[in-house]
């Protein structure tokens, strides 16, 4: 019998990628539908890339379009999330984070940052203004912003340790170093994903191969103008000696203008304080070490018409986050904004992360999540924060939507209503 099938010779469904979707995905699979589902991951361990350098929040949902599915599932799968963590003895805290304006301007953003919050369904958020501020986080200094109680810290990689004895729990298999090189159709519509350690046969395979993803989809013949760029945020730690300074979380108000947060403090769960991150490509799609260069991944980013594109109309933002990466004091100065007691010298490198941010030709940043159904296949194409918040309620999306292929009765207390409920 070949390495990576059960007796019967089949699976009904091969996960691609061991991280915290494909994970929750097979979770999901196993306990819906009583399943035959084998996860294969490239790694020696799960959760070893995006999973494991995620920051660690359990996002509320308040900076997501309303009805988009990030919304939806980010708002459901929190809750979800929380569920699982009290159940399984996972060390988490449901901490709350502060939303700081530094100026008048910003303070005209929180009234539109609220109503957004309420749409989505979050509960308990509120204005607060610099008295309560103070309160909250004594060292931050800011006219106004806005309290979301619902938000919290946890571990990602224990997370998806423990999504992974759930898996084998219920019969599911977990194959680790397995890289997928190929896929191939079979007979009776069967999918034939070819690794090193040997052919996995099975009804219906789900690419959540993160960094990945884009290369595995073209596996299956996927034909998308999408394509995966690298962004690689770096990260500082406060030193012991001045992480008081930051009781739990504390994040700036979103500047339209730009995709993604802006630099942050965060308290991990283990009591350490990061400080970040900045976004600059990366010329690596596993750019962790410093100085980490890919001939293929470089040049599939650098020649891709979409970057080039995003990079003509970006091009003061993009300078102004490379200028941040090289010079230390340009960091400081935009997370003084909100704790000014902060200096260079309570700051040492962190370990930083890399997003696995779809982009189309046109240089769009796909902003909500990206699921493509094909023939035998469905493939995650786009899945960045808060897909770790959101990873119970994804993978119960991504199942139903396997279940209705594999002609098994979909999980209708599974289903997310308008609203975020499910």
């Amino acid at each position: 019998m070949p390495v990576g099938t059960d007796r019967s010779g089949i699976y009904d469904v091969v996960v691609i990628g061991g991280g915290i979707v494909g994970t929750a995905t097979a979770m999901a699979l196993l306990q819906g539908g009583r399943l035959k589902v084998a996860v294969l991951e490239a790694e020696s361990e799960l959760a070893f890339h995006q999973t494991g350098h995620n920051s660690g929040v359990i996002h509320s949902g308040i900076y997501y379009k309303p009805g988009s599915l990030k919304a939806k599932n980010c708002v459901v799968g929190r809750e979800l999330l929380y569920r699982f963590l009290e159940e399984n003895g996972i060390p988490h805290e449901r901490c709350g984070k502060l939303i700081v304006a530094k100026d008048e301007e910003e303070l005209g953003r929180l009234h539109a940052l609220v109503e957004r919050g309420r749409a989505n369904g979050i509960e308990g958020i509120a204005r607060v203004g610099r008295d309560e501020i103070g309160r909250i986080e004594p060292a931050v200094c800011s006219p106004g912003g806005v309290f979301v109680p619902v938000t919290g810290i946890v571990n990602y990689t224990e997370v998806t340790r423990a999504y992974g004895r759930v898996i084998k729990s219920l019969g599911g298999t977990i194959h680790l170093n397995t890289t997928v090189n190929g896929v191939t159709s079979a007979k009776d519509g069967l999918q034939k994903v070819v690794t090193p350690r040997g052919d996995f046969l099975a009804r219906l395979a789900i690419n959540c191969a993160g960094l990945q993803s884009d290369r595995v989809a073209k596996m299956f013949g996927v034909v998308t103008d999408l394509r995966i760029v690298p962004f690689k945020g770096e990260y500082y730690d406060v030193v012991p000696g001045r992480s008081h300074l930051v009781r739990n979380l504390v994040y700036p108000v979103p500047d339209p203008a730009f995709p993604f947060l802006g630099v942050h403090f965060t308290r991990s769960i283990e009591g350490r304080v990061h400080a970040g991150p900045n976004a600059i490509p990366a010329a690596r799609r596993d750019a962790y070490r410093p100085f980490a260069f890919s001939g293929q991944d470089f040049s599939d980013m650098v020649f891709f018409p979409g970057f080039i594109r995003m990079g003509m109309r970006n091009f003061g933002m993009g300078v102004g986050e490379m200028w941040r990466s090289m010079f230390k004091p340009a960091f400081v100065r935009d997370l003084r904004r909100m704790i000014p007691e902060i200096r260079g010298r309570d700051l040492v490198p962190g370990v930083p992360g890399v997003r696995a941010q779809a982009m189309d030709r046109q240089g769009n940043l796909v902003d909500d999540f990206a699921i493509l159904e094909m023939p035998g296949s469905i493939h995650v194409l786009n899945a960045p924060s808060p897909a770790a918040t959101a990873s119970i309620s994804i993978g119960r999306t991504i199942a139903n939507r396997a279940f209705e292929r594999l002609g098994v009765g979909i999980r209708q207390d599974w289903v997310i209503q308008e609203g975020g409920n499910p």
